[in-house]
Order: structure tokens, then C-alpha cells, then sequence
């Protein structure tokens, strides 16, 4: 059965538009259409969607409070379309912690070559949501702004929501489609350990903690980060595939909610202890010097030979060279296979590499990329994770 689609924004020509789109594919099909936020909440309630589109600013009711209520009475995978401003990655970060999945610029042709990749990418990004559709209706953890040791914050959010940083239950496999489900050779004994916190551990030095995700990558991100303690002494590097627009937001905001420091990596900047430095969109961040003197090094690349702007594969590569197997690399939630071979790159020196499970990732793509190739030795539930990260590092 096709995957069922709920568009909805303010103006006409952008739904037919989007319609047109999404109907074009075999796997796609759009149901309704909405034009504001409140409409949106009854069509969802009526025709049980399994993807929503969603624009921000519409009369009557807006596209994060239309969320809101979404996910608090018929959780469904919410993509947004936002603009490529400081204002619009703000409104998506906030759409985001309201319990959206992924979101997209709304000329979405502006982070593709052309028409063609654009269609393409915003066919692709639905159907990826599509897929997680039966685990949004399924009951659910703690929300976006919270740690797993902490409260909500106060920003009216709602506890049972998954797609505010929540994670949902076990999928069947009856869930699992052909691109996301793993292959079978070498993924049966890392999935009997999935989810589960490393029994000890296992008493390695490290000089590097590495985390690489895509779509889903913002909610996952907070989640870990916001558990470490203000004397977490470890620089960590950090590549999530997001707009050049976004990063700066996003950076002030896990640095505003987190107790370590967090920051858009500058050029030519040392590498210092207890800080995260998130990887600008549209650049590639690489780390150069020697272990002990290292820098950043923000790079323009106009090649062509990297489809991800940043590129977890590059960073890591960069930090294998410089770090050898005192690294301790992370993937998470994210389509396509950015940061397999960077992580084989880690692996070969001696690095530990752990995988984002299944079943709490909101699209299983990297993390099923570095599984399925042998190179994860952990597949750990995103509750978990940051737990797992403290106790390899001895700080519980």
C-alpha cells in the first residue's frame, strides 16, 4: 500500500505543487490537504495520514502549535518546510521540539543540484517517515529538552510524544521496509545487544568522542548531550546534515541547554576540552595539527565529490589520522550511509565505533550502514546512549 499524505500550508499553488510531487511516486499518495493549522489537526484525526507535510506560518493556527496538538492526539511523522533564515531555523528548531521529525527548506531546491534531486529528495524524505508511521501511534518516553535523568523543561511540552525527542517502542517487523530493515549477515549479535548499556567498561583511553547523524539527528543529539556533566573533559566533534542556516541556531540552542559548551566550529580554532563543536552547514570541518595540538579547519568544497555538506565520513577520516584509536565514534539516526567509512577508517586504527538501535532511530540508514558492514561493535537505544557514553569513559 502506498505510504498516505497529508499536505498542509497557506497557499494553494505550494499544494498543488507538493501534491504533484509526492502523487508522482508509485510509493506516495497524497489524501487531503489542509490550509491552516487547525484544519490540519481535524484532517489528521480524519484520515489518519502516515506523513504530514506542515508549513510554519499559516493563519488561524500555526505550524508548531498545529504540531503540538498533533502529537498529543494522533501521533503522526511531521516533515516541516521552513526558510533558509536565522528566523526560519529558529521556528524549525522549535517545530522540531514540538515534535517534528525532519523538515525541509520550502524552495527545497536550494539544498539540491536541480529540479530533479529536488523532487527527488523530498519524494525520498517522506517515504523515510513513512516507514517509522506505526511507531508514532505506539506508547512513548520523555520529550525533547529533557535528559533521562531530568524534568521537562518548561516549554509546555508534552511527555507522551515521539516525536519530541521521545523514542518509541520495539517496531514488529512487520514496520521494517527493505531499506531499513538490516541485512542478516553479522547484525544477529549486535541486535540481541541492542539497547543495552555496555556491561563495563572497557577500560580504553580516549582523546576524542565523535557523533555523526542526519534526519532525527537534532532530537537525538539533544538527548545525549544535554546528560553530560559540566566536567566532561573530552572535545567532541559533531557533523549533523543541516542547512548553513541552521547550524548557528542549532548550536546556540544545545549550548543553552546543555552543561558542557557547544559551538559552530570556527576556522582555525584549537580543539579544547569539554566543548562540542558542531560542523557548519554547507562546509566540510576536518581536524588538523597533532594529537595535543589540534585545530579546526572549516573548509569551503565546491568539488562535487561529497553529496553531504558537512561530511561524516571526512571529519572522521580527518580524526583517525590525528587521533588513531583513541576515539570513541557514534552514529545516529539519519538516511544513507554518511559515516561508514569514516568510522571504518576509526575502526582499523583501534577506534571503538557504536551504532544508534532500530527501533529509537527515527530513520534507519547510518546507523544500519556501519551495523550491517561489521564495523559497530554496540547497537545502543537512544535512552542509552548517553549513559553508555559516561560509563566508557568512567564518569559512572
Amino acid at each position: 500500500m502506498p505510504i498516505k499524505v497529508l499536505v498542509v500550508d497557506d497557499s494553494a499553488f505550494f499544494r498543488r505543487r507538493v501534491t504533484e510531487i509526492l502523487n508522482a511516486h508509485a510509493d506516495l499518495e497524497v489524501i487531503g490537504d489542509a490550509a491552516n493549522g487547525k484544519d490540519a489537526i481535524d484532517k489528521t484525526i480524519q484520515l489518519k495520514p502516515d506523513v504530514i507535510t506542515m508549513d510554519i506560518e499559516m493563519p488561524v493556527m500555526d505550524g508548531i502549535t498545529s504540531v503540538r496538538h498533533i502529537m498529543e492526539q494522533a501521533p503522526t511523522p511531521i516533515i516541516m518546510f521552513s526558510s533558509l533564515t536565522h528566523e526560519g531555523a529558529k521556528a524549525t528548531l522549535d517545530a522540531l521540539e514540538a515534535g517534528a521529525l525532519d523538515f525541509l527548506p520550502k524552495k527545497f531546491e536550494d539544498i539540491a543540484k536541480d529540479k530533479k534531486e529536488g523532487t527527488q529528495l523530498l519524494q525520498e524524505r517522506v517515504k523515510a517517515l513513512g516507514r517509522r508511521a506505526s511507531m508514532m501511534r505506539r506508547p512513548t518516553r520523555a520529550p525533547l529538552g529533557t535528559s533521562s535523568a531530568s524534568q521537562p523543561t518548561t516549554r509546555g511540552l508534552d511527555r507522551n510524544r515521539f516525536g519530541s525527542g521521545a523514542t518509541p517502542s520495539r517496531p514488529s517487523s512487520l514496520s521494517r521496509s527493505p531499506e531499513s530493515a538490516p541485512s542478516r549477515a553479522g547484525v544477529t549479535s549486535s541486535s540481541a545487544r541492542a539497547s543495552a548499556t555496555p556491561r563495563r567498561a572497557s577500560g580504553k583511553s580516549y582523546k576524542l568522542l565523535a557523533i555523526g547523524t542526519s534526519t532525527g539527528g537534532p532530537v537525538a543529539l539533544q538527548k545525549v548531550l544535554t546528560s553530560f556533566p559540566s566536567n566532561f573533559n573530552l572535545p567532541i566533534i559533531l557533523v549533523q546534515h543541516m542547512p548553513a542556516a541552521f547550524t548557528p541556531a542549532f548550536a546556540n540552542r544545545l549550548n543553552s541547554l546543555c552543561k558542557i559548551s557547544v559551538k559552530e566550529a570556527v576556522n582555525g580554532e584549537p580543539l579544547r576540552p569539554g566543548t562540542a563543536y558542531l560542523a557548519p552547514g554547507g562546509k566540510q570541518m576536518v581536524l588538523e595539527g597533532r594529537s595535543g595540538n589540534v585545530v579546526l579547519k572549516v573548509l569551503d568544497d565546491d568539488s562535487g565529490k561529497l553529496t553531504y555538506k558537512p561530511s561524516v565520513d571526512l571529519s572522521f577520516g580527518s580524526a583517525a589520522k590525528i587521533f588513531g584509536g583513541d576515539v570513541l565514534g557514534v552514529i545516529l539516526t539519519g538516511m544513507g550511509a554518511d559515516g561508514r567509512e569514516g568510522c571504518r577508517m576509526l575502526k582499523q586504527r583501534g577506534a571503538k565505533i557504536w551504532a544508534q538501535d532500530e527501533a529509537s532511530c527515527v530513520v534507519y540508514g547510518m546507523p544500519q550502514a556501519v551495523t550491517s558492514a561489521g564495523i559497530s561493535e554496540e547497537n545502543i537505544d537512544i535512552d542509552a546512549m548517553s549513559p553508555a557514553i559516561l560509563k566508557e569513559l568512567n564518569y559512572g
